[in-house]
């Protein structure tokens, strides 16, 4: 293993792969990236260089997201071929085990991945962990917008609640309704953090299609993860901002109560990027974690 960008060919599909901090010679940690949909183009410039200064850190993006080359069917998306792509890095990583790292929807991914590839996964860290398919992650941002948007755009939010609509419905009236502004302040506590974000994202020139989104929703997995996760057995942590209110501490509760082997950590000066508002405490714990008991 060295340190490099790679192009590797995953269970039939072009992956863009990174290695830091080879030299480290540690358990590689992979990290995962949110979205469904996203990068790992922010993570690798902020918090990535302080956690590959003493561990061996791997990137890999998602089928059809950032780097990665998109599948010829534009539906070609699920949980299982999730699975299976990491599988595939596994073999090409040629290593007996990896800690994960999975950061929003990527921390969902990762319990997916731990179930699927329980003797292949050493610890796993969660940072701000979704469950996009629940009624109640949907309920949280809901709520998390109307919390912080200006009058006027409230007022918009109050006219759909009004409607009498579903869960579902509500969520996608005002995922239409909202604008840049009211995202960055739905994601982030600190605007100033707020705006370098999505200075970088524009930079990156890296855009989410919405295609994986779209597909995990209309084919969702058979049994859901909340109903599994007590079959996973791993030392987990779970970080979470206290202002979280894309996720937050309703979803990691429920996450941390049906592990059989996790903590949570509550960030008091983040939202839902803890790795970018509070880096230094963000890249201490999970050193920290990581660090217990390791063995090669």
């Amino acid at each position: 293993m060295r340190d490099g960008e790679f192009k590797a060919k995953l269970n039939g599909i072009t992956h863009w792969i990174r290695v830091a901090g080879s030299e480290n010679n540690t358990i590689p940690l992979v990290v995962l990236h949110g979205g469904p949909g996203g990068n790992h183009y922010v993570f690798e410039r902020t918090i990535g260089p302080l956690l590959s200064n003493s561990r061996t850190v791997i990137y890999y993006e998602q089928r059809g997201c950032g780097r990665t080359s998109k599948p010829s069917d534009d539906t070609n998306y699920s949980i299982d071929l999730l699975v299976e792509d990491f599988k595939s890095l596994l073999r090409w990583l040629d290593v007996k085990k990896v800690d994960l790292l999975g950061y929003s929807f990527g921390g969902e991914l990762a319990l997916e991945i731990a179930h699927a590839a329980s003797e292949e996964i050493n610890k796993i860290v969660l940072s701000g962990p979704s469950l996009i398919n629940t009624e109640i992650n949907k309920m949280v941002q809901i709520t998390g917008f109307c919390s912080v948007v200006d009058h006027q755009m409230y007022r918009l939010m109050q006219d759909v609640l009004n409607k009498g609509l579903n869960i579902d419905e509500t969520y996608n009236k005002f995922w239409e309704l909202v604008d840049s502004k009211s995202v960055d302040l739905l994601l982030f506590q600190n605007q100033d953090i707020s705006k370098k974000n999505r200075k970088m994202w524009e930079e990156s020139n890296l855009k989410n299609t919405g295609l994986m989104f779209k597909a995990l929703q209309k084919n969702p997995v058979a049994i859901p993860l909340l109903e599994r996760l007590k079959d996973i057995n791993h030392q987990s942590i779970i970080i979470t901002g206290v202002f979280d209110r894309n996720t937050g501490i309703p979803i990691s509760t429920l996450i941390h109560k049906e592990l059989r082997s996790s903590e949570i950590i509550l960030f008091n000066n983040s939202a839902h990027f803890p790795e970018l508002e509070e880096p230094e405490k963000f890249n201490g714990t999970v050193q920290e974690f990581l660090d217990r008991g390791e063995e090669l």
